[in-house]
């Protein structure tokens, strides 16, 4: 009876960690996403943004990045975003933005809705997009122009 009862314990425990983590990783139960319609914006530079990133309007999760591939026509980052219809509906003017979380976080896209009185549709295209502000960059671009600049020596 006790080790029934231990094994019982064990596997309530090894079922109750993989409740636990599949939580923390953000997976979900369900594959089909009935109440989601999908976004495409095309970005010149995505930094490391990954596919279940968070789509944010004000601060608040409304999606998630579904799907990155590389437009063969113009060599930019075409992202599929999967956004809640029960949360947003995005006006046709709405604006993509690439953000970090934090100064090292990971990337998400913030979106900015505007006026227009006509929505994005499941399949639309966000035109107004800005591009991930690449740290090691803008320190190259730093070094470069404190390097550039004459010393002044008296």
């Amino acid at each position: 009876m006790t080790e029934t009862l231990v094994g019982l314990f064990m596997i309530l425990g090894i079922v109750a960690l993989g409740f636990m983590a599949i939580q923390v990783s953000g997976l979900s139960w369900y594959a089909h996403k009935a109440n989601y319609y999908k976004v495409t914006a095309d970005f010149d530079n995505i930094g490391g943004l990954k596919v279940r990133a968070p789509v944010m309007i004000a601060g608040v999760s409304v999606g998630e990045v579904a799907n990155i591939v590389l437009n063969a026509s113009d060599y930019r980052a075409r992202v599929t975003l999967l956004v809640d219809q029960d949360k947003a509906k995005l006006p046709t003017d709405t604006s993509a933005s690439i953000y970090t979380q934090g100064l090292l976080g990971s990337n998400y896209i913030n979106l900015s809705p505007g006026y227009a009185d006509t929505f994005l549709a499941n399949g639309g295209l966000i035109e107004t997009t800005n591009s991930a502000v690449i740290l090691e960059k803008l320190i190259g671009q730093f070094l470069y122009s404190f390097q550039s600049k004459p010393s002044q020596e008296k």
